[in-house]
């Protein structure tokens, strides 16, 4: 893989539009793959102290001249306390508008820093770098940026889109085992929620990527990037069909909600939940077949994700679970809206869900899991 040239997704948003580019060993290139992306020598780099002590030798050896700004590792970090800082850092560097901010890290570090870039000085270049395989499949393309509020996970942001995303395959073999499957549990929903083929192709390749084969890897990635770039393009702002790459999210960010946004729940963790919990409730509602819903279920569970099962403590109060739930973005005049599904690679957005049918479900659930 090494060895393989990079491959390039391109995300077309008009005069906006941007290559996600994909390869092994980019990092130690990374000055000539972002000067081209550079309309000043002046850059800031953002991350967390993980990456830093693993990375930061490897951009300054490369050639890249950059400021770093170190941040604590870990989901807290994503609040107004180190947006702030962010932004008070940028302004003691004397970034300008054409200089460019540079998100090194997992998700935490790309939603904080997208979001900075697109408050400072009304809009500054921000490049993405994703260390994470949730990252490079998800949150570090098409634009979504935000902090965390104790009402709820990214619930302050603004839709900024980067100029590059650049995602090195080489580094997520220093990732901890947990975080690769979390990442993992977003390239399953690009399966679920459109592509059945591409569920079906990660039944056998899924124990392949997290075993760290590079190829299997990259192509997850690009094939992940490739749906998310079409969805993106037809829906930037999330008016429709951008919400489908929501699957597993309302229930698991309920999860996250409910755990307090701390170690104990990764948010890959809650959407493998939140996506089994949504084929369940499908399922209970006739919408969907039960053996799709064990299908996904079996899946989730002979690959080691957190399944429903795993987060019982979470589900103790459904009152409560609900009122997170009612909190999410995509709901319109304070009716739920879910991401629900008739298939594997089926999934549909569905507005004004019943709050009745979910909490009924949520109680049984609680029964069940004891």
């Amino acid at each position: 893989m090494s060895s393989a040239p990079a491959q390039h997704v391109r995300v077309d948003l008009g005069p906006r539009s941007y290559d996600i580019v994909i390869g092994a060993g980019l990092l130690s290139q990374a000055a000539a793959l972002l000067r081209p992306h550079l309309a000043s020598d002046k850059a800031v780099i953002v991350t967390d102290e993980t990456v830093a002590a693993l990375y930061k030798d490897v951009l300054d050896h490369s050639g890249l001249n950059a400021v770093f700004i170190v941040l604590p590792a870990g989901e807290r970090t994503k609040s107004f306390t180190y947006l702030q800082e962010v932004l008070s850092a940028m302004l003691a560097h004397g970034l300008e508008r054409n200089d460019a901010v540079i998100a090194l890290g997992g998700g935490v570090i790309g939603d904080l820093t997208g979001f900075a870039a697109s408050v400072y000085k009304r809009g500054c270049r921000f490049i993405q770098i994703p260390t994470t395989l949730l990252s490079q499949v998800d949150s570090a393309v098409g634009g979504k940026t935000a902090i965390n509020v104790p009402q709820g996970k990214n619930l302050i942001g603004a839709f900024y889109q980067p100029k590059l995303v650049l995602s090195d395959m080489s580094v997520l073999s220093t990732l901890p085992e947990r975080e690769l499957k979390s990442g993992y549990a977003e390239v399953v929903k690009y399966g679920l929620l459109g592509d059945a083929d591409f569920f079906t192709w990660l039944e056998d390749a899924g124990a392949k990527i997290l075993a760290g084969d590079l190829a299997a890897t990259a192509e997850a990635v690009r094939k992940s990037c490739e749906a998310k770039a079409r969805i993106v393009a037809q829906d930037e702002h999330e008016r429709g069909q951008r919400a489908l790459l929501n699957l597993g999210h309302s229930f698991g960010h309920a999860l996250e909600a409910q755990a307090g946004y701390g170690g104990n729940l990764l948010h890959g963790e809650a959407v493998s939940a939140g996506m089994e919990m949504a084929f369940e409730f499908s399922a209970r509602l006739g919408l969907c077949p039960k053996e799709d819903t064990a299908r996904v279920k079996a899946h989730l569970k002979t690959l080691g994700l957190t399944t429903t099962v795993d987060t019982r403590q979470l589900l103790q109060a459904p009152e409560t679970f609900l009122s997170h739930m009612q909190h999410d973005k995509k709901n319109e005049g304070g009716a739920l809206t879910l991401i629900l599904t008739r298939a594997i690679g089926q999934a549909f957005v569905q507005k004004g869900a019943s709050t009745q049918d979910v909490l009924a479900y949520l109680q049984d659930l609680k029964e069940a899991l004891g």
